[in-house]
């Protein structure tokens, strides 16, 4: 048997991810060793930190070098096993990187997927973006019933479903997105009360008419100006949650010209004795099972709505990454085999 995988060629530090960044590589699979087992992958996911992993930007992820398999999560079938856990035809979800057949210790292996969950649902609101969007806004932003809630990044795979528990806790969702048919979609399909094109509108001027009694909790997956805008609306005792900062990916972190600007306006925190945190979702991993289990009935309910991008072919993986960065999808990027 033969394992195709793709490897990094380069590191797109300050830059787009481009095509040529990426190799596609066979490789012999070798034999098992006693407690691993050998996979074959059925779905790919994808998230814009891969940026940073490749490009050893990530202080929390293990380094890359040119040449490695580029890393990320899949979906994947148990072919063989030398472990007592796993049976042939096991549907398994992990950090299994961009190959067909990987051979990988039992340990490595974030969960069996029940007969029950799809492959999508097991990449996206019931993987890690689920658990991102649910600790985040959960723990970290601690949302009331009366709260003003405001996403950005409101259309991709975590700001859509931030959106959603906020309304189910009770929050009036005002959601930041780059076209007209993401507002569209994450109001009339999701339930948001509002949306803001940040693209087209007078983003300023939005806010004040939308959260005119100002921001209450600011779940934020941008950065940049649009941080400073919502900072400068927080309310008294307001919380800002700090999950990515997609405007900055493509800067050169290495250079201190290109490090992100701090927020201008973060001296209303003090003012409104507000506080702004970040956050990892492994940090919340005691309470995984709480998380899955409420996202799995509230998805079985109806009250969790979720969208994914679904690209085909595993030669087509290094375009479907690029979507992430060029906007171009709405919910969760994976790609079927």
């Amino acid at each position: 048997m033969e394992n195709t995988c793709w490897t990094i060629q380069d590191r797109p530090i300050g830059r787009e991810v481009r095509e040529s960044d990426f190799a596609l590589e066979t490789r012999d699979v070798r034999d098992l060793n006693e407690g691993e087992i050998l996979l074959k992958a059925r779905m790919f996911g994808f998230d814009p930190t891969q940026k940073s992993w490749m490009s050893n930007m990530a202080g929390y992820a293990a380094p890359t070098e040119i040449g490695d398999i580029m890393p990320g999560r899949a979906i994947a079938e148990v072919v063989e096993s030398r472990s007592p856990d796993f049976l042939p035809g096991d549907r398994v979800r992990g950090h299994f990187g961009w190959q067909m057949h990987p051979i990988v210790r039992a340990a490595q292996v974030e969960k069996k997927i029940s007969p029950n969950v799809s492959d999508e649902n097991a990449l996206s609101i019931l993987g890690s973006s689920g658990r991102t969007a649910y600790f985040g806004l959960v723990h970290v932003g601690m949302p009331k019933p009366g709260d003003v809630l405001l996403v950005s990044g409101a259309a991709g795979a975590i700001g859509s479903i931030v959106g959603q528990l906020g309304k189910i806790a009770g929050c009036r969702v005002i959601g930041i997105a780059g076209t007209q048919d993401k507002c569209r979609w994450i109001v009339d399909e999701l339930g948001f009360d509002g949306a803001i094109n940040y693209k087209a509108d007078d983003v300023s001027a939005k806010l004040d008419e939308l959260c005119p009694e100002g921001i209450d909790v600011f779940f934020d997956n941008v950065g940049g100006p649009i941080l400073d805008l919502a900072l400068a609306r927080i309310s008294y005792g307001a919380r800002v949650v700090i999950c990515g900062g997609i405007s900055n990916y493509e800067k050169d972190m290495t250079k201190p010209e290109d490090l992100p600007g701090g927020p201008r306006n973060y001296l209303r925190l003090t003012i409104q004795n507000a506080t702004m945190k970040g956050y990892l979702v492994h940090y919340f991993s005691d309470y995984n099972a709480v998380a899955d289990a409420r996202l799995e009935r509230w998805v079985g309910e109806g009250r969790l709505v979720h969208r994914q991008d679904i690209q085909n072919g595993f030669e087509n993986i290094p375009v479907a990454f690029q979507r992430i960065f060029k906007g171009l999808n709405i919910g969760k990027q994976l790609l079927r085999v």
